[in-house]
């Protein structure tokens, strides 16, 4: 089962809404700002969160989850955060900094003051990001915060903890955390149904249908932080982290129904990894208008994994992976008078040594540089707000003999237009390369059943992706709503290619192949039907997504909608959420994401909050997933269900204790990361 199905979510209540213009109030003593709940700009929103959902929220995904952000799926129980959309990954970050889950639980709501939404992002925020949330707090001058965040599943064995701590003076912060978290679960289970027509023409059918299943893993992760600032003239940020995550004796005993036959097989699998990082930052405001930023993170990761298999025949073999990489980069701003100049370079080096051995043998050592520059202006026209940039890009890469040099340009264009006081229209352009997934271009090959195997291929070359979107917005003071139209061109991009043998195996792989295009039309509405008190929001439209390859051409439309309404009630918060899964179809594979619902009562209490979710009632056997393998060689179709998460029941406790003053900090505004270990599987 998919991990993002695995870590399903909740998307609970409703945007803020929005008010016209930014009004000042002067009175005699003091001066209040009173800020518009949503601002538009030209790649995405700033929205200002009101007390009440900052005093009913007791962490960062609680206070994201009562915004209702379009087409992002936010669970507070489970502690993720996804797109409904496929169009990408979602970058989360706090005061410009790349966070995990650590810091997001460790955020308190009250210190937030803003937060902004892009979703449209260039292309240095980092390959496949389709959004980035930057939540803006201030932070303690003297003082400290503890606290701790623990939320157990009442129906299944699953669990979350975390404790930490903060401690500033002066311009100097610690923070410490660690976090615990595992499950073990059984009743996760799935059908398939095969049928590989054969190189006589004849067709042979089997079926894998799944007849008893134990999934467990705990992981570990440590992190501690030291920052120094001097205002926002100098920052200065250093932390240190540790991963450890350790999932043993997995299996699966599958029914194997093959032509006459029948048998029983079973899969085992163990996932053991470890990885340090080092990330070290500097911001420095050279002038009232110029600034210059820098980042470098060093990356470790090594994997031990094994997998056996008994289906037809045994076959197992292990992995021990050793993963090193570095990722720095370096940016340049001046707030000119006509509009602001921005330039900068990022570079990356990822070094993979991959040794598989048993029945699958073979020793990948990879080579991965990437340089990257850009330089960018924006600024206003009386109504016209632009962003106008370009970029280009140095990849070389090389591994056991087969190498690489690829040379992309990335030019960006955006523009927006603000008709009257609440009506916007905006329009983007931009295209950038899309790099293989690291593990997709090992030379191993992998037996995955009896009939089927999965290999790399080290000659995959990165793609060229182009994007427009359009996009109508319309904000008053209690009602925000979008029309948006997105198109993408994905030109020679990677995609799935099946071999089938002379003695009828059936290989996967991935080559370059024409072109994968995707549009999207969606509408989108939050309103107050109660200032303050009960929020509504719904948002729908169509995906539509064309696959042209080499041999083959498949198309598909899907339609999707959400809908969340938030009640604030004191101390009490009531929230409750439906959505009907997200379908797509990508090479040859046409995809379901399994639909959610529910609901969520939430009680504040002094330092404490306690948070009780009911997801998915009254389904005592989920449809988490649903698979079709469209080749004309091979047609699969699979289907996944999940008992633990039907009538899933969980448990949220989280207590925080502050004390000391406060001041705006200064924003980290790069950030890089590294968790990809090259592993093929």
């Amino acid at each position: 089962m998919k991990r993002l199905i695995t870590l399903s979510i909740i998307l609970s209540s409703a945007f803020s809404a929005s008010a016209q213009d930014v009004n000042k109030t002067v009175t005699l003593n003091e001066v209040t700002v009173k800020a518009a709940k949503v601002v538009n700009k030209p790649d995405g929103m700033v929205l200002y969160p009101t007390d009440a959902q900052k005093q009913s929220s007791n962490n960062g995904y609680s206070i994201l989850e009562k915004l209702s952000l379009a087409n992002l799926r936010i669970d507070n129980i489970n502690h993720s955060i996804t797109a409904i959309d496929n169009r990408g990954s979602i970058q989360i970050r706090i005061n410009g900094i790349v966070v995990d889950k650590s810091e997001m639980l460790a955020l308190d709501p009250k210190n937030i003051t803003k937060i902004d939404f892009i979703n449209n992002p260039g292309v240095r925020y980092g390959d496949g990001i389709a959004y980035v949330v930057d939540i803006i707090t201030h932070r303690k001058e003297s003082g400290y915060t503890v606290g701790t965040d623990l939320t157990s599943a009442l129906t299944t064995l699953q669990g979350d903890g975390m404790v930490y701590g903060k401690w500033n003076r002066g311009k100097s912060e610690w923070s410490l955390s660690y976090d615990l978290s595992g499950y073990r679960t059984k009743g996760s289970k799935s059908k398939q149904s095969a049928e590989y027509t054969l190189t006589d023409g004849s067709i042979h059918r089997i079926e894998r249908n799944d007849m008893e299943t134990l999934r467990k893993a705990i992981a570990h992760e440590a992190k501690l932080t030291y920052n120094w600032a001097d205002s926002t003239a100098t920052v200065f940020q250093t932390s240190f982290s540790g991963a450890f995550n350790n999932a043993p004796d997995n299996y699966i005993i599958k029914d194997i129904k093959d032509g006459a036959r029948q048998y029983q097989a079973t899969s085992c699998d163990a996932d053991k990894s470890y990885s340090p990082a080092l990330d070290v930052y500097f911001f420095r405001q050279i002038s009232p208008r110029q600034s210059l930023t820098a980042n470098a993170v060093g990356t470790y990761i090594s994997t031990q994994t094994g997998s056996f298999y008994n289906e037809g025949s045994p076959y197992k073999y292990n992995v021990d992976g050793k993963t090193t990489s570095l990722l720095a980069e370096a940016i340049y701003e001046n707030r000119l008078k006509p509009f602001t100049f921005s330039t900068g370079v990022n570079y990356s080096y990822k070094y993979i040594k991959n040794g598989y051995l048993g029945d699958a043998s073979s020793l990948t050592k990879t080579n991965n540089n990437r340089l990257y520059g850009f330089a960018e202006i924006k600024g206003m026209l009386r109504q016209l707000r632009y962003t106008l940039g370009a970029g280009v890009s140095y990849i070389h890469y090389t591994q056991n003999g087969h190498r690489f040099n690829f040379w992309t340009f990335h030019p960006k264009a955006s523009l927006t237009y603000q008709i009257n006081n609440g009506l916007q229209m905006s329009y983007t352009y931009q295209m950038q390369d899309k790099v293989s997934r690291i593990a997709m271009t090992s030379d191993v090959m992998i037996r995955t059943n009896s009939m089927e195997w999965t290999k790399g291929n080290p000659d995959l070359k990165p793609s060229h992706d182009m994007e427009h979107r359009l996009q109508f917005s319309y904000n008053n003071n209690r009602l925000q709503a979008f029309v948006d139209g997105y198109f993408k061109q994905c030109f020679k991009p990677n995609m799935a290619h099946y071999e089938r043998t002379q003695d009828n195996q059936f290989v996967y792989t991935q080559i370059n192949q024409k072109e994968i295009d995707a549009l999207s039309v969606m509408a989108y509405a939050g309103y107050w039907l109660l200032p303050e008190k009960l929020q509504i929001a719904a948002n729908g439209g169509l995906y539509r997504c064309f696959n042209y390859s080499n041999d083959y051409t498949h198309c598909y439309t899907s339609w999707f909608y959400a809908a969340s309404i938030t009640a604030y009630l004191g101390r009490f918060t009531l929230q409750g959420y439906v959505d009907n899964g997200n379908r797509f179809l990508e090479g040859e594979s046409k995809s379901y994401n399994g639909a959610y619902s529910v609901v969520k009562a939430s009680h504040a209490w002094r330092n404490w909050q306690f948070s009780l979710s009911w997801a998915n009632p009254l389904n005592n056997n989920y449809k988490a997933y649903e698979n079709e393998l469209l080749n004309r060689n091979l047609y699969k179709h699979t289907i996944g269900y999940s008992k633990w998460m039907g009538n899933l029941v969980s448990l949220n406790i989280s207590w925080r204790l502050s004390r000391g003053s406060k001041h705006n900090s200064a924003e980290k505004r790069i950030n890089l990361r590294d968790t990809d270990n090259g592993i093929i599987k």
